[in-house]
C-alpha cells in the first residue's frame, strides 16, 4: 500500500476534483478523500478558521452529521460477530420496563430495524421539536437528554408493521446506539472508541468536540458546534479526512489497514462484510438499506442517486413519512470497458458496474459525504464547512465525482 499523497493531487485528479471543491460552500473550507486501489490522496482547500485563516488540513476535524449511522452500524455487527447482541433481539431487552414505545407486541422491533429504519418510528423522539425553536440557529437539540429521550418512548407512536416499511427515522438509529451501550454497560461513545475506533486507529473520531475543529459559518456568523445528548449513535461524530482514510480502507480492504495486537481482525474482518449487506430490496426506485449504509447498483446509462438534503440530515426538521427516494440526474461517466466485457455474459440488460455503498451527513456546521465501491476498489469521502443550505449541490457533485473516479480506474 502506497503512502497517502498530501496536498495537490496528480493533474488528472485535480481536474476530477475541481467540480466537487467548486460546490462546497465557499465560506467555508473542505477536504478530500480518494482511494483507487493502492493510491491514496487526501486534499484539503480553504480555511478552518476565517477570523486566522487557518487552513483546512488532513487532521482538522469535522462534523459527520449522519455518516455516525454507519459507525453505529458497524458498532452493531461487531457486538453481533461475537455473540453479544442478536440482529432480531426486540429493543424490550435492553430497555427500562417503562420505556418501551407502543407498538403492537406481535411483532416487536429488533435491533436490525432500527438500523435499517424500518422500525416505523418516527423520525425524532416525541416533544423534541417545540424546544428546538428558541435554538433553531445555535443548539436545537442541546438540551434534550437521555432522560428525555426514556420519558418520551412511551408516548412514541409506531407507524405500521415493524420491518416493513422504510422510514427514516433519527430516532431509531439513535436509540440502537443506547440499547447497544445498555448491553454492553457502556455509554455509547466509550463503546464505539473501545470497538471501533480504536482498533481502526481512528484516533480524532469521537462524539466531543476536540482540537482543530471547522467552524462554520451562517450569514457571516461562527455556528456552535453540534451537540445531540440523547441520540449521539444518530449524528454526533466528529472526525477528520485522515481518519475517514482508514475508515474507508477498512471498509475496501481490511487487510491494507494496520491494526492493534488486542484487535480482533476476524470479528472486525466479519463485522465489516456485514454492514453493507442489503436488508431491504430498494422497493419504489430507492437504494437498498444495509446496516447504516445505502447501496446502489450502477448500471450503464441509470441516473445517479442524489440526496435532496431530507435524508441523512439532522439540520431542519422533515415531512414524516415515505420511503428515501433518489432524484434522477444526468450521468455523464463512461462504463468501464472491463467491467462491460464482463458484464457481457449475462445477456441484455443494463451493465452493472458494481454497487456503491454511500451514506451522507449534514450538520450544522458542515456536510459529510462518504461512498465507496468494493469490487473497483475506490473510495470518497468529502468533509466540507459552511453553510449546510450548499450541501445539496456538494452531494451531488461528490456522486457524480464517485462514479467518474469509478469508472476512469476501472477502465484504465
Amino acid at each position: 500500500m502506497n503512502a497517502p499523497l498530501y496536498g495537490p493531487p496528480d493533474p488528472e485528479l485535480d481536474r476530477l476534483l475541481r467540480p466537487l471543491f467548486r460546490a462546497a460552500a465557499p465560506a467555508g473550507g473542505a477536504a478530500v478523500v480518494v482511494i483507487r486501489g493502492d493510491e491514496r490522496t487526501v486534499a484539503c482547500r480553504g480555511h478552518a478558521v476565517r477570523s486566522t485563516e487557518r487552513p483546512v488540513r488532513a487532521d482538522t476535524r469535522f462534523e459527520l452529521g449522519s455518516v455516525t449511522k454507519t459507525f453505529t452500524g458497524l458498532l452493531l455487527a461487531e457486538m453481533a460477530a461475537r455473540g453479544e447482541v442478536g440482529y432480531d433481539d426486540p429493543i424490550d431487552r435492553y430497555l427500562p420496563a417503562d420505556a418501551a414505545p407502543g407498538y403492537p407486541q406481535e411483532r416487536p422491533i429488533t435491533l436490525l430495524h432500527l438500523a435499517t429504519h424500518t422500525s416505523g418510528l418516527p423520525r425524532l423522539p416525541d416533544g423534541v421539536l417545540p424546544g428546538q425553536v428558541p435554538r433553531w440557529f445555535t443548539r436545537p437539540y442541546a438540551t434534550f437528554g437521555p432522560a428525555h429521550l426514556l420519558r418520551a418512548l412511551p408516548r412514541t407512536a409506531v407507524r405500521g408493521t415493524p420491518g416493513t416499511q422504510v422510514r427514516y427515522s433519527n430516532l431509531g438509529c439513535g436509540l440502537l446506539g443506547l440499547l447497544l451501550a445498555n448491553a454492553a454497560g457502556q455509554r455509547y461513545d466509550d463503546l464505539l472508541a473501545a470497538r471501533v475506533c480504536g482498533p481502526l486507529g481512528l484516533m480524532d473520531t469521537s462524539c466531543g468536540p476536540g482540537r482543530e475543529e471547522d467552524a462554520g459559518y451562517r450569514r457571516g456568523r461562527r455556528v456552535p458546534s453540534f451537540r445531540l445528548p440523547a441520540l449521539p449513535a444518530a449524528a454526533a461524530l466528529r472526525s477528520t479526512a485522515d481518519d475517514m482514510l482508514r475508515y474507508l480502507q477498512a471498509n475496501l480492504a481490511l487487510d491494507a489497514v494496520p491494526l492493534p495486537e488486542r484487535a480482533d481482525a476476524a470479528v472486525l474482518r466479519t463485522a465489516l462484510n456485514e454492514v453493507r449487506r442489503p436488508r431491504t430490496d430498494g422497493r419504489r426506485g430507492g437504494p437498498r438499506i444495509c446496516l447504516g449504509w445505502n447501496q446502489r447498483a450502477l448500471p450503464a446509462g441509470a441516473a445517479e442517486p442524489r440526496t435532496d438534503g431530507v435524508a441523512g440530515t439532522f439540520g431542519r426538521p422533515a415531512a414524516a413519512g415515505g420511503p428515501v427516494v433518489p432524484v434522477p440526474v444526468p450521468v455523464r461517466a463512461p462504463v468501464p470497458a472491463a467491467v462491460a466485457a464482463a458484464a457481457a455474459t449475462d445477456g441484455p440488460g443494463p451493465v452493472d458496474v458494481g454497487e456503491v455503498v454511500y451514506h451522507v451527513g449534514a450538520a450544522r456546521r458542515s456536510t459529510a459525504f462518504v461512498g465507496f465501491s468494493p469490487r473497483a476498489q475506490v473510495g470518497l469521502a468529502v468533509l466540507a464547512g459552511g453553510q449546510p443550505l450548499r450541501s445539496r449541490a456538494l452531494v451531488q457533485s461528490a456522486h457524480e465525482t464517485l462514479r467518474v473516479l469509478i469508472a476512469e480506474f476501472g477502465g484504465s
